[in-house]
């Protein structure tokens, strides 16, 4: 089993990727991870200084990764491809490494929704604990204080209007050719207020692929 999961801001795909690695025990593959975690001064250099990493160079990255042990029962492919060129590189990567194309899931979720969540996101520094001051049931018991340790939540700097549109924007423009270039292997699944019934519904979509 393998899959390429996507989502706009706030859909909770982090949240459903790890219910993934929970129930199919199979590695979660963050490209972005592999990214930060590289020892290739030369990469390291590039996404200091703000210029963007070759497609080839991150297809090479993850090429190596495929071929990791934990990879042989199949993988959760975050963050790649990005667009139609990363696209056509993953067919020849998978044609390469005589892996067989699995499902893409579009997580998808109202904009508003998204926005609320995002733009209202409160954390722990603490515990790590999650809340969201505009969602009612999100919301913690006392205003700005973690439930379980009592800690004062922060905001990170990030979660604000102006960033949640240019991020939606970016991933509209990218996801729509990838969703058409993938039509055929495309199942879309509603981000829901509880991420149980988001996650049994992906269950369900594997389950019918085996």
């Amino acid at each position: 089993m393998n899959l390429i999961l996507i989502a706009p801001p706030a859909a909770g795909k982090g949240t459903q990727a790890k219910k993934i690695v929970g129930e199919y025990h199979i590695p979660h593959i963050s490209v972005g991870d592999l990214l930060r975690e590289t020892d290739d001064e030369n990469i390291k250099a590039k996404m200091q200084s703000g210029q963007l990493v070759s497609d080839g160079i991150v297809t090479n990255m993850l090429k190596d990764r495929l071929q990791k042990e934990d990879c042989q029962k199949g993988f959760i492919l975050d963050g790649y491809p990005r667009n139609l060129d990363q696209a056509k590189l993953y067919d020849n990567l998978l044609k390469e490494l005589n892996i067989k194309m699995g499902p893409v899931i579009v997580i998808e979720i109202d904009k508003e929704e998204a926005l609320k969540r995002m733009v209202g996101r409160l954390i722990c520094p603490k515990c790590g604990s999650s809340y969201n001051e505009l969602i009612p049931r999100l919301s913690p018991k006392e205003k700005g204080f973690c439930d379980n340790c009592g800690s004062t939540l922060i905001k990170r700097a990030d979660d604000n209007v102006e960033t949640f549109e240019a991020r939606f924007q970016t991933y509209e423009a990218m996801t729509k050719p990838l969703i058409e270039y993938y039509k055929d292997k495309v199942y879309f699944v509603k981000s829901g207020s509880n991420p149980e019934e988001t996650f049994e519904r992906i269950k369900e979509i594997l389950g019918g692929l085996k």
